[in-house]
């Protein structure tokens, strides 16, 4: 699909390129009695949580993040698959080398989407929407995999593109149509609004993206506050944020062996929350936050398992690393080995608190501002008188 407004190539080509339905994809492709099936992955138990879905489930309205009791109430005949995180980072790394073939300016945002800049390999290898022709061609026929992308200016508009034709699309947006491309949009295609924000714009009289476009910046502050000004600007397609090439820390984790194994539930969820006020901790002194929570566990048998999820939103608070930590035991097998090693850590980092969002979650938001305030006193006056009451009895080494 091309929206076509501008004669000549955009000086600036930003590309989006999102992989569909990962997790799921992966599944079906390694085990072919999946394919053209419903696929869920995540947990099967009453606290579960979806991690991705197949576009075969989501015909039923089945999407990550959903209770695993709620997506199997709407696809009674979903497969429920646990995940295999490690075969993931495998296949993420080999797309990772595609786009890197056509671009050294790659960020990316989790393991199966990022920008690539590609304003100055077009005399190599062709304008931006063949070049992402060309790294879908590459994705398809290398990994069986499919992508979608979109191309645009901007990586605000390339983000809208690239989800705009999917599975397997292609969305171009010249530099010329950048205003055709976003003014008759949805409120909810807007990246950063949600069913919750978009329904409180209606409120306001606010339908389009083209409606934010036109709005005076002084009525979307009033309603949206400091970062109504941002949003206006957005929805105009004015965005000239750089692709930034990461090189830091890929993840930050907390782990414990224990002289005595562990066989109750309580005590494995008491150690992870020693863990996660630890990874916090470090997250808040390291000016990072993250996406993707992930609870390790080695059995007394020295068999060691991983399970990870990525939440809605990036985060940095104990509690909400805590109770993604705790509710991915449901994923973990049951047996009555007990537990010699537990572990917490937070990847997909990105510098700075949790970004703004349009509309966050206020109970949320609290957490992660009293856990950086607890951080800042304790930088002043140590760590001794401050801990969680759960944890006055925990026999785990404190913060370094």
């Amino acid at each position: 699909m091309r929206y076509n407004r501008a004669v000549g190539l955009s000086p600036r080509q930003i590309l989006h390129v999102d992989m569909d339905a990962f997790y799921a994809s992966v599944e079906q492709r390694d085990d072919p009695s999946l394919r053209g099936r419903p696929v869920v992955v995540g947990g099967r138990s009453k606290r579960g949580v979806v991690s991705a879905a197949s576009y075969e489930a989501r015909v039923f309205g089945v999407h990550s993040a959903m209770p695993m009791v709620e997506a199997l109430r709407r696809c009674p005949d979903a497969v429920v698959v646990g995940g295999h995180m490690k075969r993931y980072a495998e296949v993420s790394k080999q797309i990772f080398e595609i786009f890197r073939r056509y671009s050294p300016l790659v960020q990316g945002l989790s393991l199966d989407e990022a920008f690539i800049d590609v304003t100055g390999s077009q005399k190599l290898f062709g304008d931006g929407e063949a070049i992402a022709a060309l790294i879908r061609r590459d994705i398809r026929a290398e990994l069986d995999l499919t992508a979608s992308a979109g191309v645009a200016p901007s990586k605000f508009v390339a983000k809208i593109a690239s989800d705009f034709d999917k599975p397997d699309g292609l969305t171009v947006v010249p530099e010329g149509g950048v205003q055709a491309f976003l003014t008759p949009l949805s409120l909810d295609r807007m990246w950063g609004v949600g069913p919750r924000a978009a329904a409180h714009l209606r409120e306001h009289g606010f339908e389009t993206i083209g409606d934010l476009a036109v709005a005076p910046e002084g009525k979307l502050t009033r309603i949206l506050g400091s970062w109504g000004a941002t949003v206006g600007r957005l929805a105009r397609g004015e965005d000239d944020r750089p692709v930034v090439v990461g090189e830091g820390a890929k993840s930050i984790g907390a782990e414990q062996t224990f002289e005595k194994d562990l066989r109750a539930q309580v005590d494995v969820e008491r150690h992870l929350l020693a863990q996660a006020r630890r990874v916090a901790r470090r997250l808040v002194k390291a000016g990072l936050c993250g996406q993707v929570v992930a609870t390790k566990l080695k059995y007394a048998d020295f068999t060691v398992r991983t399970r990870q999820i990525r939440l809605p939103e990036p985060v940095d608070d104990i509690d909400s690393i805590y109770e993604a930590a705790v509710a991915l035991l449901d994923r973990f097998p049951r047996g009555t080995t007990g537990v010699r090693l537990t572990g917490v850590s937070v990847s997909d980092l990105m510098e700075g608190p949790p970004p703004k969002v349009l509309f966050p979650d206020e109970h949320q938001e609290r957490r992660s501002k009293l856990h950086r305030a607890v951080v800042a006193l304790e930088a002043r006056f140590g760590t001794a008188g401050l801990t969680r009451a759960a944890l006055l009895e925990d026999d785990a080494p404190r913060d370094e």
